[in-house]
């Protein structure tokens, strides 16, 4: 399959991933809720990998077979599950405050950052059709800010905004880092997709112990009194959700035709990122339809502009 129709694909599925994650961390505790996904993640490819290792010879297409790796290979697969970890529960936290028409947006930069990232680090001269998808995206980006202060939200002093924004840099740096390690360092998708689901949990457990130990609802018994204050914020109990259940599936699929796309020589990792986040329009849809958020059609026009600028900036001519 062409790379960009993968990448397509990938998008489709990564809406509806958008979606489940909503869904399940709104008004549920985020650590759990993390560390329950990738848990879940990491018993779908177990199989797997036992099967790799005992019965590589049986798996009938090489595409499927999870392949050792050297101490070295290890950390390097470690190290972009940090970096994915960090940003997921930044994310997520951002999102069990902020509208999914809101965050979803914000997290279509993505590629923007990708670029900026490139520029900073990598000495690369944008074009000028490049700049002007920059300022694009800066306008729409600034249009959304206005729309979001009808819904109470300063993106300049919200917290939330903030780690949205933070995620979604974390994000662009793992999309360049994976160009490496499939491109460069060589891995395949599937290796490297397993390995870092199954990484990805001892990740998330010391902040689900931390939630245990400080944050979760202390409640005596028959107790009926809502969640504890703790630390100026309300803590909340976790709440099992079959959504929540379906977040990895969504992203391990969404991320095997991603890998895949991207381990093609042929590939484009900027035009990859933009289709991804086209996925916004699936997020937007289901905020409005299913959430009931407001502001539809303004949050729709800046959207727009935001993938009409990221177009541009990935344009090569």
């Amino acid at each position: 399959m062409n790379w960009i129709l993968l990448s397509i694909v990938s998008a489709v599925l990564l809406g509806v991933y958008d979606a489940a994650k909503k869904w399940s961390v709104q008004a549920n505790a985020v650590p759990i809720v993390l560390l329950v996904s990738v848990s879940i993640g990491a018993v779908l490819y177990l199989p797997l990998l036992v099967w790799s290792t005992f019965w590589r010879e049986t798996i009938p297409f090489d595409s499927f077979v999870v392949g050792p790796l050297s101490w070295r290979e290890h950390g390097l697969i470690a190290s972009k599950s940090v970096l994915v970890g960090a940003s997921w529960t930044f994310a997520f936290s951002a999102l069990k405050h902020l509208p999914l028409s809101i965050a979803a947006p914000i997290r279509a930069t993505s590629p923007f950052w990708t670029i900026v990232i490139a520029i900073l680090f990598f000495g690369e001269r944008p074009t000028p059709l490049q700049w002007t998808g920059i300022v694009i995206v800066l306008i729409g980006f600034w249009r959304f800010t206005l729309v979001g202060r009808r819904e109470g939200i300063r993106f300049t002093r919200n917290r939330w905004v903030a780690l949205m924004t933070a995620a979604t840099l974390l994000g662009a740096c793992s999309s360049i880092y994976d160009k490496w390690l499939l491109q460069t360092a060589g891995f395949d998708p599937v290796t490297m997709q397993a390995w870092f689901t199954i990484d990805l949990v001892p990740v998330m457990v010391p902040l689900a112990i931390w939630w245990h130990r400080f944050d979760a609802p202390k409640r005596s018994a028959g107790s009926q009194r809502p969640p504890a204050a703790v630390g100026g914020r309300t803590s909340q109990p976790f709440q099992w959700r079959w959504s929540i259940a379906l977040v990895s599936p969504l992203l391990i699929l969404a991320d095997w035709f991603y890998f895949v796309a991207l381990s093609d020589p042929e590939a484009l990792v900027s035009v990859v990122s933009v289709v991804r986040r086209s996925s916004v329009v699936i997020a937007l849809g289901f905020g409005a339809k299913a959430l009931s958020e407001a502001n539809f059609r303004a949050k729709s026009a800046c959207v727009a502009v935001i993938l009409l600028g990221v177009v541009l900036l990935t344009w090569h001519g």
